[in-house]
């Protein structure tokens, strides 16, 4: 996922450098002025989709799809790509299902269409239940003695900013537990990476990240 030689998308490759931590700014300004940057590029490339979703033809769409079917970087960014339309619209107040029901049922009558060439009457439900469990303070706790902590769980904490972080210099890491749109050893060298420290594979039950 780091380093990777890849063309430009929506982000430059002084994006992604920042957004990982590689490249730094000397001053304020220049840092606000990035993330600014990356904002725009984001909302414009959101706005092309339409373009995209309209008029790009039916045989291009097939090959990105076809072309990259067994790449899991793609598969990672289509569910990436998902979740943080998911989590932005529900940072904004958004009801999701406004937005992904009609998509879903055009994209169905579009696709019946093309491949059948009949029309489509589309039923659909999307039921979303949260459970919310352990508040990041405990996560942090079970760091601090060295007892293991999920994947997703020592993501939470990085996302939150939590001071642990910055104590701990050994993460234990419990494997076997569903860690969404990425695949376990991706997310667990992932974490390591973004803690600038080194995952090691102790068994098939624990990981361990250190620095």
């Amino acid at each position: 996922m780091n380093g990777e030689e890849r063309d430009r998308g929506i982000l430059s490759a002084a994006d992604r450098a920042y957004l990982r931590g590689e490249k730094t700014f000397t001053h304020e300004q220049s840092k606000r002025n990035a993330e600014a940057r990356i904002r725009n590029r984001v909302r414009e490339a959101t706005i092309d989709f339409m373009l995209l979703a309209r008029f790009l033809k039916q045989k291009d769409r097939e090959q990105i799809f076809q072309k990259h079917l067994d790449d899991p970087a793609f598969h990672n960014g289509v569910r990436a790509a998902l979740s943080f339309y998911y989590l932005g619209c529900k940072e904004a107040g958004l009801e999701f299902e406004h937005v992904l029901s009609p998509a879903i049922r055009k994209a169905e009558e579009i696709y019946a269409v093309n491949r059948l060439g009949k029309t489509a009457t589309v039923d659909l439900t999307f039921v979303v239940d949260v459970d919310h469990r352990q508040s990041t303070d405990d996560v942090a706790d079970r760091l601090k003695t060295g007892e293991p902590v999920s994947p997703p769980a020592l993501f939470s904490l990085m996302v939150d900013g939590h001071d642990v972080i910055e104590q701990v210099d050994t993460f234990r890491i419990r494997l076997g537990v569903d860690t969404g749109y990425l695949d376990e050893a991706e997310f667990v060298a992932s974490l390591a990476d973004h803690l600038d420290a080194t995952a090691v594979d102790s068994d098939d039950q624990y990981a361990v990240i250190r620095r």
